[in-house]
């Protein structure tokens, strides 16, 4: 029989005293979200008849673009975003009535971490002219609504009038990825107009895990219909907010960082080999995400952007109007990674964008997965909606003065074919091909793959049709002229 050394029974025997101890006084890690600790009692907000006049947003914890900028370290964050009236460029040629933050949309995103102080003011200056761009929007009230706060939404989210400033500070209680937005009736309207943006709180600790690249993916809907009073900036047409489309959740765009495709034109950098971060935010207003990038999988993602909410392995990330997400991924190798709102009705209006990790051409390849722009943008409103429904649904198998596809090339096709031809042909390629001579001539020209109905409405034939003028009555060079059908 074996004898216990002395030394061991009285290390058994202390441990069982420890967890006898720790069982009878219900000791536990302490709670990190303990409302004691937290800062809910700040000072009361100051509304002023003060104007500022500098620029419309500053603060050292403020990121301009889809780059973060990396924590300030000072514990009080002083933030200014200012409110104006603008036109903002929302898709190629797509002039757009807005409201903003800071003067932009998205506005800047704010980064700070629990615990910090956030000093914010912001004066109402949507009674001022942009300089370089004249006023398009009647001046009204305007409000700060930041979710990342606890405080009185009666006292810090008050509405102020053209040429007032509010004052008020917070301490950000919990880390995450938080909308702010304009609070003032109708908020659908405000939202819809381009007033939101990002906080980033980060946990007091820091994140579990390092990355290289650290990028703000904000998706957004706008809902933009021709101005009925006809203006026009810089010869181009106005566009204003579509209440009737906005109520119906009915959006002509949905966006990543206020601009369809503008990430594809603009691709975010990375490395092989880099963890890059990103911190994505669907503000709505109406619309549900669902966040992929084409190639990689999520290591990690933290839903609101809080570490202690975490999923392992995912490859989308659905998010509802206001929700954020912090997604981590590595990038296997060079390429471009496309990201996506996998509703690819999201994804057909704008939602797409790249992340370029280098590589040759042909290592890369052709990129499928977004809406290319076919040509420079026209003028006409119902042009310009013909060009974004090709570029989403046909350049895949067409293009417009590129040469041969899986289908023809379409530059000149208006000089070859007249509209009646191609009105019968969009709305139902079956029964021409069963009837049409040409048709069938067409059919065996390119292997006899037939192209899809693509079930088009009247409307949407009309603006094919004037997209397809348009681009057939630019100057030479501009669609090149392609022989065949």
């Amino acid at each position: 029989m074996t004898t216990m050394v002395p030394w061991a029974r009285f290390l058994i025997g202390a441990t069982a005293a420890l967890l006898l101890g720790a069982c009878n006084s219900g000791a536990s890690p302490a709670d990190r979200y303990d409302p004691s600790k937290m800062d809910l009692k700040p000072v009361p907000a100051k509304i002023s008849a003060e104007r500022h006049t500098g620029a419309f947003a500053e603060g050292a914890a403020l990121s301009m673009t889809a780059e973060l900028k990396p924590l300030d370290p000072a514990p009080v964050k002083t933030i200014r975003l200012d409110t104006t009236h603008k036109i903002i460029e929302i898709a190629p040629g797509v002039k757009y009535s807005a409201w903003t933050f800071g003067d932009q949309v998205p506005g800047p995103t704010i980064r700070a971490r629990v615990g910090d102080k956030i000093r914010f003011s912001m004066t109402n200056r949507s009674d001022e002219p942009v300089p370089g761009v004249r006023l398009t929007a009647a001046p009204m009230m305007h409000s700060m609504d930041f979710h990342a706060a606890m405080v009185s939404p009666q006292d810090k989210y008050r509405s102020i009038a053209p040429g007032q400033t509010i004052e008020f500070e917070f301490t950000p209680n919990y880390p995450g990825v938080f909308m702010y937005h304009c609070g003032t009736p109708m908020i659908l309207e405000h939202i819809a107009s381009g007033m939101y943006g990002a906080l980033v709180v980060e946990p007091r600790e820091g994140y579990p895990t390092k990355a290289d690249r650290e990028y703000v993916i904000i998706q957004s809907e706008f809902y933009a219909k021709p101005d009925p009073q006809k203006h026009k900036v810089d010869g181009r047409p106005l566009y204003v907010l579509d209440g009737d489309n906005l109520r119906k959740a009915a959006p002509n765009y949905t966006v990543f960082n206020g601009v369809h495709n503008g990430m594809v034109r603009k691709p975010l950098p990375a490395k092989p080999g880099e963890r890059v971060r990103l911190f994505v935010l669907n503000v709505g207003p109406s619309k549900t995400s669902s966040f992929h990038v084409v190639g990689t999988i999520f290591d990690r993602v933290w839903m609101d952007g809080n570490p202690d909410n975490q999923f392992r392995g995912m490859q989308t990330v659905l998010l509802g109007s206001s929700s954020g997400a912090i997604v981590e991924f590595m990038i296997p190798e060079a390429g471009q990674y496309i990201m996506v709102d996998h509703h690819f009705a999201n994804a057909s209006q704008g939602a797409i964008g790249l992340i370029d990790a280098g590589g040759s051409k042909e290592e890369r390849g052709d990129i499928e997965h977004h809406n290319i722009a076919a040509t420079a943008t026209p003028d006409d409103p119902e042009a310009v909606k013909g060009k974004l429904d090709f570029e989403s649904k046909c350049l895949a198998c067409h293009s417009l003065g590129q040469g041969r596809k899986l289908g023809p090339d379409l530059a000149g096709v208006t000089k070859r074919r007249s509209d009646d031809w191609l009105t019968r042909w969009l709305k139902s390629p079956e029964a021409m091909l069963r009837t049409d001579a040409d048709a069938k001539t067409m059919l065996k020209e390119f292997g006899n793959i037939a192209m899809p109905n693509q079930n088009l409405s009247d409307a949407e034939i009309r603006q094919y049709l004037k997209y397809f003028h348009w681009a057939d009555a630019q100057l030479p060079g501009t669609a090149k002229a392609a022989g065949g059908h």
